[in-house]
């Protein structure tokens, strides 16, 4: 026999009555494990590469950004928060049951100063462009890398490319720059400046290539060495335009008179 509407309606509001204080209950329980000073975060374990930051900068410019506790913060905020530790180039955070963080951490390795003199840039190993104080580095023996922020991979890549034919010749370079018209600029250690136009790594190294090898004969030919170079433009489609120390094309005054 089918159950009379009425008792129909009863079950149906009982179960409803059931599943709002099953809601209830957990919504409860989930209120209390959030509040239960159990869960309060006890410790922040940091591991990884942490040569250039310690427990004190860590404490001051990580910890007044985290909010909540093991179950309520939020990782990726507190991710950003060591991320933006300077130096600090990549941060992993997991949670340690039960009142524990646990960060792993990796620092920027610089291979050049970036920008103009004066500015507290460098690049790194991955070729991002990062801010840091260039006192906890031995600047001095870093180059100088110039362009385009987004371009600052290429420009890596480029110094890369090229820095082993210069030290071939004891040249290595102190500086390069990408234009903004997207030509190729170098100085040496040595002060030379050499203009190398526009093209990819492979072309300018092959053009780089031919020139220092003839720059070693043209050198010779003076009683000089390729690091006599003062200055070289590569742009030139069938040669090149060069400058020696101690070297002229252009005849003494004494010897026009004559």
């Amino acid at each position: 026999m089918p159950l009379p509407a009425d008792v129909r309606l009863m079950h149906m509001a009982t179960a409803s009555l059931v599943v709002v204080f099953m809601a209830l209950a957990l919504a409860g329980s989930a209120g209390w494990l959030l509040r239960h000073p159990a869960f309060a975060l006890q410790a922040i374990t940091v591991q990884g590469e942490v040569d250039r930051n310690n427990a004190f900068t860590f404490r001051t410019q990580v910890l007044p950004k985290l909010q909540g506790n093991f179950f309520s913060i939020d990782l990726d905020q507190t991710r950003q928060a060591f991320e933006s530790v300077p130096w600090v180039r990549m941060a992993i955070v997991h949670r340690d049951f039960p009142n524990q963080l646990r960060t792993v951490l990796l620092e920027h390795q610089p291979i050049a100063i970036w920008g103009d003199e004066g500015a507290n840039t460098m690049v790194n190993e991955q070729g991002q462009v990062f801010e840091a104080s260039l006192e906890d580095v031995d600047a001095e023996r870093l180059p100088r890398m110039k362009g385009p922020d987004d371009e600052s991979l290429e420009v890596a890549r480029m110094y890369l490319a090229l820095n082993p034919r210069f030290q071939d010749l004891d040249m290595a370079i102190e500086m390069i720059e990408l234009t903004p018209r997207g030509s190729w600029r170098v100085e040496t250690k040595n002060g030379a400046r050499v203009e190398l136009g526009r093209g990819t790594a492979t072309e300018l190294t092959q053009k780089l290539t031919v020139f220092l090898t003839t720059l070693s004969q043209v050198a010779a030919s003076y009683q000089r060495t390729p690091t006599a170079l003062i200055s070289a433009d590569l742009r030139h489609k069938n040669g090149y335009a060069l400058r020696l120390q101690g070297v002229t094309t252009v005849e003494s005054s004494k010897k026009n008179k004559l």
